[in-house]
């Protein structure tokens, strides 16, 4: 693997991805505490990422480390347990890659989840949100160096979460009497927590949570021309909007009491897809 991480040749791409058990209509990248979906899968293979040249390595409590290639309803999912952070010192490239090898595995379609913190009082913990947008407060972008074979240049990203795709979540949660409200997500670096100064900067902007993950993921999504569904669950007030501390055990427990409402949404979405 170069040591660039820019694969501007998409053979390389392609190599990586025939180590993948399985081809894919979708695929789903799982946020802190939320990995146990992929044991849902039917007709399920993983594969360890270490078996992967160059993949990176999660380093990650709640991140397994896995990609799980199985069916539901009827549709082809690569789950990727073990999310990759640019806080672990990995490049914003590196943290796409799990997008790349799934459309080079055939994926058209991107589910990704996560933790956030609610910035937004209009979210409690254990509410899920559904991404309308994002503020990429990160401010670094895996399409920065050489454009990559098959990749839009400039990808418009005025509709990077699939409006189709949202209103499917909706209808999917007012149908199974799942609370899901639409919000903006800000992403921002870490590992730090936010302080309550920034987490009122960036309400001010207009986010509603807050991660540090997903954003570059969507990126190279957009850039692939993949539809995406975002989901994240709002596992703690954010700093300053309550006087509670914060701690990553708490947002894997949180996560972990919300995974089978998760589960029941994002599954009532994927057997829709066509």
């Amino acid at each position: 693997m170069s040591n660039t991480m820019h694969f501007a040749d998409v053979g390389e791409l392609e190599q990586m991805s025939k180590l993948i058990p399985g081809r894919a209509d979708v695929a789903m990248i799982l946020g802190s505490g939320l990995g146990a979906f992929a044991d849902s899968l039917t007709h399920a293979k993983s594969i360890s990422t270490t078996e992967i040249p160059g993949y990176p390595k999660s380093t990650v409590a709640g991140h397994a480390g896995k990609i799980v290639c199985g069916t539901l309803g009827g549709v082809r999912v690569l789950a990727f347990q073990g999310r990759i952070h640019m806080y672990e010192g990995y490049t914003p490239a590196q943290v796409a890659l799990p997008v790349r090898l799934a459309h080079a595995a055939g994926a058209t379609v991107l589910v990704v989840t996560n933790a956030c913190g609610g910035a937004s009082k209009r979210f409690a913990a254990g509410d899920l949100m559904l991404i309308d947008d994002h503020i990429n407060f990160q401010f670094r972008n895996p399409l920065r160096g050489p454009q990559i074979a098959g990749e839009a240049r400039w990808p418009d990203m005025s509709n990077c979460y699939d409006e189709e795709l949202k209103q499917m979540a909706e209808r999917t949660a007012l149908e199974l009497g799942i609370r899901l409200k639409r919000g903006t997500l800000a992403a921002v670096l870490g590992p730090t927590y936010e302080t309550p100064a920034e987490v009122a900067m960036l309400r001010g902007y207009g986010a509603d949570g807050v991660c540090m993950s997903t954003v570059p993921e969507v990126i190279a999504a957009a850039a692939l021309g993949m539809r995406v569904l975002g989901i994240s669950c709002v596992t703690n007030a954010a700093a300053g909007v309550t006087s509670a501390k914060l701690n990553h055990d708490e947002v894997q427990a949180v996560a972990g009491r919300a995974a089978a409402q998760l589960w029941s949404l994002a599954s009532g979405v994927i057997g829709q897809i066509k």
